[in-house]
């Protein structure tokens, strides 16, 4: 069974007229009257009945149609993803996230990439940071916005954009939120809020509190960023963070305060695949954003 085959059939089946369906195809009568011959012939059923000059599909042609026309309109999606593969201006690109950056930066710098590529397009998908570097290494996605960017794993390529610093985030009326900063250890007897296990959040936290020489109480724990700030704001108990998770978003009844003992920060970058080649519009966004952080680092 060829395609053009299947482009004729289709042709006749929508005009019921041989002559007719080849001056629109722009071939020889008999030559349209060869392929359908020889499609019936092939599929071992007629998927016409002939009356005089007009024709009608059967009702096994009937069904053929309905599934051809629907494969048809497969492969048209799929050469246009090809011509959308070869021309990078008019491509999608498949981009991760986690939580913790989903405020900051990524909505800036997608904002300033389609400023110069408008005709871009983006699929987003926010998920964890293991199951993000499993998404880019199976190819659902090109690339992953993570914090803290995997240096040991073996199957992406990492790109690091800037180190931020990790903060405590206490309730208002706490006793120690009036300080400039804190020693970790002076939080050991409070209550946290933290990501559940498994979370890298979660890590990072109980890691800086484990230099201390305690293991942090967890009272509550919450899957996203601001489920744990209104937790907090509630007066629940105290957590870590991110800085850039609080840059333009500290609840009302929390206050940010830097940790001076232990230094706790993390990195923030860009994983790809290390097994294949970005796509063309992907390769541009990847581009762009090593030029982005390149020069905002020069300014901060």
């Amino acid at each position: 069974m060829e395609l053009r085959q299947i482009q004729y059939f289709i042709e006749v089946a929508k005009r019921e007229h041989f002559t007719e369906a080849s001056h629109h195809l722009h071939v020889a009568q008999s030559a349209l009257s060869r392929q359908i011959a020889n499609l019936e012939e092939e599929l071992g059923v007629s998927l016409f009945l002939r009356e005089g000059r007009n024709i009608k599909l059967t009702a096994v042609g009937k069904i053929f149609l309905q599934h051809v026309e629907m494969a048809m309109n497969e492969i048209e999606k799929a050469k246009e993803k090809i011509e959308e593969f070869l021309d990078p201006s008019r491509g999608t690109i498949r981009v991760g996230f986690t939580s913790s950056l989903a405020a900051n930066p990524l909505p800036t710098v997608i904002s300033g990439f389609r400023a110069r590529y408008p005709d871009i397009g983006f699929q987003l998908k926010q998920g964890s940071y293991q199951g993000l570097i499993d998404s880019v290494i199976h190819g659902e996605i090109d690339l992953a916005f993570l914090g803290p960017v995997p240096t040991h794993e073996k199957n992406v390529r990492s790109y690091i954009f800037f180190a931020e610093n990790i903060v405590a985030l206490l309730p208002a009326k706490h006793p120690l939120s009036k300080q400039s900063s804190l020693r970790l250890s002076q939080l050991q007897e409070d209550t946290f809020v933290l990501f559940p296990p498994g979370f890298i959040l979660r890590n990072i936290a109980v890691n800086a509190c484990s230099q201390m020489g305690f293991s942090p109480k967890v009272a509550f724990e919450g899957e996203d960023i601001d489920a744990i700030k209104g937790l907090v704001a509630a007066g629940l108990g105290v957590t870590l963070l991110p800085e850039l998770t609080l840059t333009d978003n500290v609840p009302r009844e929390t206050v940010k305060i830097p940790i001076s003992e232990p230094l706790v920060t993390r990195t923030v970058g860009i994983i790809i695949p290390n097994n294949r080649e970005l796509p063309p519009s992907e390769k541009l966004f990847y581009h762009f954003l090593k030029e982005f952080f390149d020069v905002l680092s020069k300014y901060s």
